[in-house]
Parts: structure tokens; sequence; C-alpha cells
């Protein structure tokens, strides 16, 4: 593992980023997409899941940027870890692997944004930059997958939420406007964007996702998402 130190100098704080994966050319890669990007500084590198926690214990980073398939400690494993420390690090999964179970699982487990390795350096940046403000970020087409496999009974024939045991008890409809609202949120829009998107104020948006969330029994965007498609909102 490596620990480069390191912040942004401009006014506005750059984005602290710890990145796991176990492909040194790859990390390599990343770290120099996010460089040019700029507003993202990577302050850590980790080649496996249990130096990847330790770095994360070390540095507190904004956001974590993790692979799901490593050698030993996987990504699965590093989710579950930080989940047992309560530790409260927004996960960015990384991945050149789309299989729907493992996308479900690595969501169950805790991982706020799901990305594919083909996304450009706009969408990567964007999506650190989201998670880092509280928000949440699922590629449109794992969005597409995730109701595939919902509709198609994956992962065992478990819904998306399965073993949390409040889907059954849900029976809050949303209204038209916040159905509009998480369908954005279900394509990585935003806030902000979906307050151009649909000429609100960004206070509104903000509003109409708290009340989502409270609807959907959910603790954050992304499982609110995964409740919506598990119960056809999104279709």
């Amino acid at each position: 593992m490596t620990a480069p130190d390191g912040a942004g100098t401009g006014a506005t704080r750059d984005v602290r980023v710890v990145l796991i994966d176990d492909q040194t050319l790859v990390r390599h890669g990343i770290r120099s997409l996010l460089e040019i990007a700029g507003g993202v500084t990577v302050v850590a590198e980790a080649d496996d899941g249990e130096s990847g926690v330790a770095a994360i214990a070390q540095h507190v980073p904004d956001v974590a940027l993790l692979d799901l398939r490593m050698p030993g400690r996987d990504g699965l494993w590093v989710l579950d870890e930080l989940g047992r420390r309560g530790v409260d690090v927004p996960v960015l999964v990384l991945t050149t692997f789309d299989d729907d179970e493992l996308v479900l699982r690595a969501l169950r487990g805790g991982a706020q944004g799901y990305l594919l390795k083909d996304v450009t350096v706009e969408q990567l940046a964007g999506a650190v930059r989201a998670l880092a403000d509280a928000g949440t970020f699922v590629q449109p087409a794992v969005t597409a997958r995730l109701l595939r496999a919902v509709r198609s009974g994956s992962a065992a024939g478990q819904g998306p939420e399965a073993g949390t045991g409040t889907d059954e008890a849900w029976v809050q409809p949303l209204t038209e406007r916040e159905t509009q609202v998480l369908r954005l949120v279900a394509q990585g829009c935003s806030n902000r964007e979906i307050a151009e998107l649909l000429h609100l104020a960004e206070g509104t948006v903000k509003n109409h996702v708290s009340q989502v969330l409270l609807k959907l029994d959910t603790r954050d965007r992304t499982r609110a998402v995964l409740r919506a498609l598990h119960h056809g909102l999104l279709s």
C-alpha cells in the first residue's frame, strides 16, 4: 500500500479519495484521470481489502473507490468490514464486472455508488463529487440491469431489499413529482441537476428527496432506488 499525502490548494478543498484495486496499472490510470479532471486528490492507494480498510481508517477520506473482485479480501468483504466497524465513508464501486447479483450484493452491502470501468473521466469525477456531497450515483446502465434482475428474480430469487424485513410494511405511495425526482436520482442526477431539469429550486428537490426516503423507509438514495425497483415504481 502506498499513501501519498496532499490536498487541493484552491479555495474549495479537493475531494479526498482512497483507491482500492489490486491492479497497479489500473490504480495509476484512475489516479491520473482524476487528477486531469481536477478537484479530486487520491490520498492513498491499496491493493487488497485489508490494506484498503486500513487506509480508510488512517486517512478518513471523503470517498473510497473500490474494486469488487480482488485476491484474498475482496470488495464485498471491505463493505462488510466497514459496516461492522461503523465506518461511515461513502463507497463508490468501480469494476469491470456487471454481474447482476454482484451489483445487488454490493449495494445491499452499503455501497452508495456503482460504476463500470468504461465510464468517461467526467462521469467518474462527477460520481466521486456526488458521493462526497452526501449523494449517490448508480450508473444508468447499471440501474437498467438492476431492473432486469428484479423482474427475473435474480440473486437467489430475492428482491434487492431482501432481508430488511420492511418491504411488506411499505404502503405509502409517491406523488407524481416525487416519482419524477426518483427517476432522475436513479439516472445518477444530483439535486442541482434535477432542479435544472425539472425547473425547481434545489431546496425543493432536497425536500422531495427527503419525502421519498421517508416514504420508502430507506436511509439513502441508492436504497430508495433499489426499493422503488423492487416495487415496480421505475418500470
